[in-house]
């Protein structure tokens, strides 16, 4: 679907919309509805199931959203989480210089410096994209943090978190404590992160508020050994730098085996096939669509010794969109927080060996992600739209339809009453014709639609009762018992999930 179309769609369908959008909306925020709502929390659950479920050591918190200013000072976010502004001299626009260079630099500005970003827009015929004029800034630095007065006499200042990952690192010692102490140690944070973005835009994409799905795991680097055998065969498409810098923009395939003997640390490599097959096996991306981006040392922030960016080409927003990532931090971040904090955040290893933990980031966007499953999802077919969602990630189990509503409502109360209490959702409708109800759950995702007629009412007692149930994608129909469609949403429901770390040992 175009752009335009997959939004209206999504809104009209209450999935989402602007927030305040009585009063016109506002930039770079949306609320979800309750379908919306209920399919982001099945993407953040099966998020968790995938990276936390990896092993018995990894765990997800959930701390506050608001930080003390020492903690972003130490984390450097003070000085230098910031994006490059453009400012339109005409019309007075405010832009991010990455986006009115993105047909004429599409690697992006990290790393250049607000000069060398002045030399290219001198250097390319670039415009406003508001009014068309050429007269632009150089770019200053902006930061995109929201900071304000804390306590109540207001003499402290604190900030919304930019990021979920410093409440991992702020957390490290005490679960240590809680925890076996024993590395590798993962700590995930699935929630809220807030950025003063200079010119928010592609709905889901460029947001001020927005959920970030996050996995630390900490390690001691001389012993971290993960079971690399296990992937070493999993082909990747991957756009190396060397390859972008000779003008190439589509991926190679190439074994995770190939990518460790070209330098890459068995450790790293094994993530990028878990990352990789989530977006495959899970979310259901076409693994043609996905390329594993390699960010070169100019580019990747300063901390970071290695990074890939997940991306996938969605037609909606005209080419390849980052996702998710992997950062391969080392020990920058607990350095910081333990000379920030003056405390001590090493630890000793069995044997008595002591160690600051070097840190593997894993980041998921969940709202970026919900727009991704709607443009790989949703396709008009003849007169009907409809919704491809993996069964297991539908906000909606299955529909219960009476046929007539006067005759068939309760009964139709009774299947929905008992699927929700064996813990599926399940819509009761009872509006419009049959036709009108399909076409609804079809443009919701939802899996299966159940019918129940007069022949529903025959059966002598209602164990022998049986509905019409339709499939949404091949549109087949069949006459199932209530308990056969308990059993047949308890099989769908169920995610693929990989071998955890533990289970090697």
């Amino acid at each position: 679907m175009k752009y335009e179309e997959l939004y209206a769609t999504l809104r009209r369908r209450g999935i989402l919309w602007p927030t305040a959008e009585i009063y016109g909306g506002a930039q770079g925020l949306y609320d979800y509805g309750p379908a919306g709502a209920r399919l982001k929390r099945q993407l953040e659950e099966a998020w968790s199931a995938w990276f936390v479920g990896l092993s018995e050591d990894f765990h997800r918190i959930d701390p506050s959203e608001i930080l003390p200013e020492a903690v972003v000072r130490a984390s450097g976010h003070l000085e230098n989480f910031t994006d490059p502004e453009v400012i339109c001299a005409k019309c007075h626009g405010h832009f991010r210089a990455e986006t009115v260079l993105e047909k004429f630099r599409p690697e992006g500005v990290d790393g250049l410096s607000p000069a060398q970003i002045g030399e290219l827009l001198h250097q390319f015929p670039v415009k406003c994209p508001q009014c068309g004029s050429t007269e632009l800034s150089v770019p200053q630095p902006f930061n995109l943090m929201f900071g304000f007065p804390f306590g109540a006499a207001g003499g402290e200042r604190a900030y919304l978190r930019p990021e979920t990952a410093q409440s991992s690192y702020l957390a490290f010692p005490r679960m240590w404590d809680v925890g076996r102490h024993a590395l590798p140690l993962g700590i995930a944070v699935v929630g809220r992160a807030y950025r003063n973005e200079i010119a928010p835009r592609q709905v889901l994409f460029r947001l001020r508020a927005f959920t970030q799905a996050e996995l630390q795991v900490f390690f001691d680097p001389e012993t971290f050994r993960p079971p690399f055998v296990s992937v070493a065969d999993e082909s990747l498409p991957v756009l190396r730098v060397a390859r972008r810098l000779a003008g190439e923009e589509a991926p190679e395939w190439r074994s995770a085996r190939s990518l460790v003997e070209d330098g890459l640390p068995e450790f790293y490599v094994f993530f990028l096939v878990h990352q990789y097959r989530f977006f495959r096996d899970v979310l259901g991306y076409p693994k043609e669509s996905i390329r594993l981006f390699e960010k070169s040392e100019t580019e990747r922030a300063f901390y970071n010794r290695i990074q890939f960016d997940f991306e996938t080409k969605l037609e909606s927003l005209g080419g390849y969109k980052e996702l998710g990532a992997i950062h391969y931090r080392g020990d920058y971040d607990l350095s910081r927080h333990g000379k920030g904090s003056g405390k001590d955040l090493s630890v000793v290893l069995e044997g008595g060996r002591r160690v600051l933990p070097h840190v593997l980031e894993v980041t998921f966007g969940v709202d970026r992600n919900l727009w991704a499953l709607a443009d790989y999802g949703l396709s008009v077919e003849g007169d009907r739209t409809v919704w491809h969602l993996p069964p297991y990630l539908a906000p909606t189990s299955v529909g219960i339809f009476p046929l007539m509503k006067k005759e068939h409502s309760a009964e139709a109360r009774r299947w929905t009453d008992e699927i929700q209490k064996a813990g599926f959702e399940a819509e009761f409708d009872a509006g419009g014709s049959i036709g009108k109800r399909y076409a609804r759950m079809d443009e919701l995702g939802v899996p299966y639609c159940v019918t129940l007629d007069r022949d529903t009412l025959a059966a002598e007692t209602p164990e022998r009762r049986t509905a019409t149930l339709r499939d949404r994608d091949s549109k087949a129909q069949e006459r199932v018992t209530l308990s056969e469609l308990l059993n047949r949403l308890a099989s769908s429901r169920v995610a693929p999930r990989p071998p955890t770390l533990d289970s090697f040992e």
